[in-house]
């Protein structure tokens, strides 16, 4: 098996034995790309192994990675994950469907969690290769899990109650400073 990119119309820019590359046009889902291809134009094969593991942890949650920051935790999923691991409540993560109907036990949905967190790291050159990613997966507990690092994209969003601001709970804001002017014709 030899993965390329999950995006097919840029799997044709990797040569036979190339890792890396860079591009001027940046393309792909948005939640899925890593850091330093939406960033920079530089994918890897590390870059499969950010989208494996953002999927993996829309599968335990049971939410989507980009349109998670729209609800009430006001944070990424990745970020969302990652606090939880670190406050020990990584069950808390888990969607409550697969603790309740899944035939997997808790310590096994942990350690998928920890696999994902792992996966998603902002160095490329901290996530593990697809090929190692397997192998812990299909592993029980022989083989000892590094500690993931701090996820890509976690700055995330804050609703405007965490702001100390009163206005409606719909109202979303970002880090990044954007004004958008409505303009009417008179």
């Amino acid at each position: 098996m030899n993965a390329k990119i999950s995006d097919f119309g840029m799997a044709r820019i990797f040569g036979e034995k190339q890792s890396e590359a860079s591009t001027r046009r940046v393309v792909g889902t948005c939640g899925y790309m890593p850091p330093e291809y939406a960033m920079e134009g530089i994918f890897s094969v590390k870059s499969d192994v950010f989208s494996f593991g953002v999927v993996l942890l829309e599968i335990l949650s049971g939410k989507r990675s980009n349109r998670f920051y729209l609800t009430e935790h006001a944070q990424t999923l990745l970020n969302y994950a990652w606090n939880l691991w670190n406050e020990g409540k990584g069950l808390d993560f888990i969607d409550q469907f697969l603790i309740e109907f899944a035939s997997a036990p808790a310590e096994e949905l942990l350690r998928c969690l920890h696999i994902g967190l792992l996966c998603v790291q902002e160095d490329a050159a901290d996530r593990p290769t697809m090929s190692y990613v397997l192998v812990m997966l299909g592993s029980d507990k022989s083989i000892d899990l590094p500690q993931p690092t701090h996820p890509a994209f976690s700055v995330g969003r804050f609703a405007s109650g965490l702001m100390g601001q009163s206005s409606s709970s719909n109202n979303l804001y970002s880090v990044n400073d954007l004004t958008v002017s409505n303009f009417t014709a008179r």
